[in-house]
């Protein structure tokens, strides 16, 4: 399965409250934040919603 690091590089300032919670669902609170996670179909549907507020990348 593979692994994807997400980085917040925008502020959640500005956003929703849905924006919001899952940025800290995905384990970011500020910018610059790293998280690594594995991918599946929540993880997926996660980064469409604040794909405009991170950057991902994935790990080997």
């Amino acid at each position: 399965m593979a692994k994807f690091q997400i980085t917040q590089i925008k502020s959640d300032i500005g956003g929703t409250e849905r924006q919001r919670q899952t940025l800290l669902s995905l384990g970011l609170r500020k910018i610059g934040d790293v998280s690594i996670k594995s991918d599946s179909p929540e993880f997926v549907g996660m980064l469409r919603k604040v794909a405009h507020l991170v950057r991902v990348e994935e790990v080997k």
